[in-house]
């Protein structure tokens, strides 16, 4: 029986490199199973289709996670225009098409600077984890029902766009935690009239944490299995 790796009950903080179709909770099992510490958790969830940076923390470390995940965060990614999915990205199949020839990179930057930057309200994605009496969000949506989401308060400290080759618009944004970048899109798209859904998302900083300094989950079982490997073999000499 593998035993667990001591210096991760000690506590880590490990940056990740979250690919895409892994859910948050798939990478935090994933590490759990080959360390084999049960103290594993996340500081700040990104959707299956986001990639990016997740912060993930062990053993005496879970006590910072809420620390983490009050730090801004930085994505870059695109949004398509001239249409609209349920779920503000491609977790469901884009509708209500709509041209979207006219838009500019002036008219966008201009609505982002008049309505997109600073302390804003937002209502959050119907498709989402957040409760309310009890459920989550997304089941409520499944079955069709619309539930009333109250606004919640955030801040968009930077919002640019880097690139467009329409209907692909190119993006960095720097906000506050619990801001849905696939709202943002879906917000625009609507104040534009064509309609946008989120198309890429990728996290690329939270605080000073960057993902540049992250591994990817391959790379992380790979040491672990070294290590296994090389403790396996010393015991044996």
């Amino acid at each position: 029986m593998l035993q667990p790796i001591q210096e991760f009950a000690e506590g880590k903080v490990l940056l990740i490199d979250k690919p895409i179709d892994w859910t948050s909770f798939d990478v935090v099992a994933k590490i759990r199973g080959l360390i084999r510490i049960p103290k594993v958790g996340h500081a700040g969830t990104l959707d299956p289709l986001a990639t990016g940076l997740l912060i993930i923390c062990t053993g005496k470390y879970t006590k910072k996670i809420n620390e983490y995940m009050n730090m801004e965060k930085e994505y870059t990614g695109s949004f398509t225009m001239g249409a609209t999915t349920p779920t503000y990205d491609l977790e469901s199949e884009p509708e209500n098409f709509k041209p979207y020839d006219h838009l500019t990179i002036e008219t966008i930057n201009a609505l982002i600077k008049e309505k997109f930057l600073g302390e804003l309200k937002q209502i959050p994605p119907m498709f989402s984890a957040i409760k309310k009496d009890g459920q989550p969000l997304y089941l409520a949506a499944r079955k069709g029902i619309m539930l009333e989401v109250e606004p919640r308060n955030i801040n968009i400290i930077e919002f640019e766009i880097t690139n467009m080759e329409l209907p692909l618009v190119n993006f960095r944004i720097v906000c506050t935690t619990g801001t849905y970048i696939r709202s943002i899109a879906q917000d625009i798209g609507q104040a534009l009239g064509c309609g946008a859904y989120l198309s890429s998302l990728c996290r690329t900083r939270i605080g000073t944490f960057l993902n540049a300094d992250a591994i990817s989950v391959k790379a992380f079982e790979e040491d672990i299995m070294n290590r296994r490997a090389a403790a396996k073999q010393n015991a044996s000499e």
